[in-house]
């Protein structure tokens, strides 16, 4: 009985194998580069690097933690030569799967205009931010104007090619419902609940992948953690060169959470809180470039004024050398990085003020669509009463926008202002939206309607993402602070037992020498434990930077924090057990 019900999920596992196959052997056609070329300059030399890993794991002096990273080095390469196409078609399809929603309704606000269907698809192409999607728009139009094939024809080609499924269903009804006659217009405002149920299922897909992510990821840091302390420990009972075990456990451990960093970049979606550009900078771009530049310039000097104290050049270096040798090794690491929280800080008050934004635009732009639409007047004889409605903090915004309107700035370059002053990353997009649609004789209250139903899809997706965000965060700030307990707790523990060992005469025993603590470089352990600390820090802040899609600059207050955790929970540890060597 058992046997039957376990030959369905043997079924399942090998279909998913085949399946996973297959697809990797059509990344290898997909990919740009000849396959003979790809074979002879990364899979020859990663099945080398694979090779040595192996001879290296057998032939090397080495104790078994140290061997057995060397030949995992090699399978990391050989494996990622091999599925490199792989995670370039994959790639690929998350560039087209990222903005769909967007180009969806880009494209429907076109077509509810008066320019030609295959002019729709012209204009999406010229939007360099849609990444690969312009780029497919722009072969579609290339295929209607260079080969002379229907714009159906066109759009049923592509849907075969695309390695995007959503992205090649959504074509494909498209060819079939033009090709049967329905108005391009009508499609897709018939296609926009389609679209955003699909959305948010695979928003929430993502956030469902990001938690399990999350377990995993837990998981494997409390493995490595183990395999750390294991190295710490093992070598004063086995004689073997403590240093050398401890850094190459240390560089899988690093390997390890890169990993996991790419792993999470691939999973997170694609949805940016900010609109940042280089043409002009705003009140809020300059703020974090001062406070930026200002905290590098203060951590430089720290780390300088370390340096002369490390050294003990000039007298201000003699003063500091006096001062570092009170303090423990993860504090003189920390210590310099602090002032990047404040650039950090500022960011977050903004994004917070950005978010508030986003609130309101739903509303803003629906009332302004249907003013517009209500009154048969323009845009800035609607604002001059609208601008008087309390609109939060958007209202400084839309009362700019106005006096620019009213001073006969042109209509792009108003929007342009108010979309980079808000600095949202929504509002821009739907604002040009809004502002093309307009401008191609749309019907206002439609676009109005339109742009806020989507929007406030996705500010519901928003506020999910940032409860995923939350808890990475709590998990990734309590697993720091744990494993820079364990590590320290481990090398106390060594310190004990070689402190324990110099007060005992063993030569007076037959059974020989039994601790090794002469294999032990401490200070040169405790700052590689430290290194450890600083590099999670780092790889922490990335990821929580990828999940909840703000700014860079608010991932260096979650690195300074994160370094401070682990640094904090070092030294308490030591502490604590030197408190108990003493009693």
């Amino acid at each position: 009985m058992s046997e039957t019900s376990a030959d369905p999920g043997l079924d399942a596992q090998r279909q998913q194998l085949r399946e996973f196959a297959s697809s990797v052997l059509d990344a290898y056609e997909r990919m740009p580069m000849d396959n003979r070329k790809y074979g002879l300059t990364v899979l020859a030399p990663s099945a080398l690097c694979f090779i040595l890993g192996i001879v290296g794991a057998i032939a090397l002096p080495a104790p078994i933690l140290v061997r057995i990273p060397v030949f995992l080095l090699g399978m990391l390469i050989l494996f990622a030569g091999l599925l490199y196409p792989r995670l370039l078609v994959e790639d690929q399809r998350r560039g087209l799967e990222n903005q769909l929603h967007l180009v969806i309704t880009h494209l429907t606000v076109l077509s509810t205009t008066n320019i030609d269907r295959v002019a729709v698809f012209r204009q999406l192409g010229r939007e360099e931010e849609y990444g690969e999607l312009a780029v497919e728009m722009r072969r579609i139009t290339e295929l209607v104007d260079t080969w002379n094939q229907s714009l159906d024809d066109a759009l049923q080609r592509r849907s075969r090619a695309v390695p995007s499924r959503e992205l090649g269903d959504f074509l494909d009804r498209l060819a079939y419902s033009l090709n049967a006659g329905q108005s391009l217009d009508d499609f897709l405002l018939g296609e926009q609940r389609t679209m955003i149920e699909k959305y948010v299922t695979v928003y929430e897909s993502a956030l469902g992948n990001l938690d399990v992510m999350k377990d995993l990821y837990l998981s494997m840091i409390l493995s490595m953690t183990f395999a750390i302390i294991n190295a710490i420990v093992l070598p004063i009972l086995t004689g073997t060169d403590a240093t050398l075990t401890i850094a190459t456990v240390i560089v899988l451990f690093v390997f390890v959470q890169l990993g996991f960093y790419f792993v999470i970049r691939t999973m997170s979606p694609y949805d940016p809180l900010w609109y940042q550009q280089d043409e002009y900078r705003t009140k809020m771009d300059r703020q974090i470039d001062i406070a930026l530049y200002g905290a590098v310039a203060l951590s430089l000097t720290f780390i300088g004024i370390l340096a002369l104290g490390t050294a003990g050049w000039t007298p201000i270096g003699e003063a500091v050398r006096n001062v570092m040798f009170d303090l423990p090794v993860p504090v003189l690491i920390a210590a310099p990085i602090t002032p990047l929280a404040v650039p950090g800080l500022v960011a977050r008050h903004h994004e917070n003020d950005i978010k508030e934004r986003d609130e309101e635009y739903t509303g803003f732009i629906r009332a302004l669509g249907a003013s517009e639409s209500a009154k048969q007047s323009t845009t800035r004889a609607v604002l001059e009463s609208l601008r008087e409605k309390d609109f939060g903090v958007l209202s400084r915004e839309i009362d700019r926008l106005y006096v620019r309107l009213n001073m006969r700035v042109a209509p792009d370059r108003s929007w342009f202002f108010f979309t980079a002053e808000a600095s949202s990353y929504l509002i821009q997009k739907f604002s040009e939206m809004y502002l093309v649609g307009r401008q191609m004789g749309g019907d206002p209250k439609q676009l109005g309607e339109l742009i806020s139903k989507n929007m406030n899809e996705v500010l519901k997706l928003r506020r999910q993402r940032d409860q995923a965000t939350v808890t990475l965060i709590g998990v990734l700030y309590g697993i720091t602070a744990s494993a820079s307990f364990a590590f320290f707790i481990g090398l106390e523990v060594v310190e004990i037992l070689a402190t324990f060992s110099s007060k005992l005469n063993l030569a007076q025993f037959e059974f020989g020498q039994i601790i090794y603590a002469g294999v032990y470089n401490i200070p040169l352990i405790e700052y590689l434990l430290s290194l450890i600390i600083l590099f999670n820090g780092v790889l922490s802040a990335l990821m929580i930077r990828m999940v909840d899609g703000g700014h860079t600059a608010n991932s260096y207050l979650h690195f300074v924090v994160l370094v401070w955790i682990g640094c904090g929970a070092a030294v308490l540890t030591s502490s604590l057990a030197g408190g108990l060597i003493s009693v």
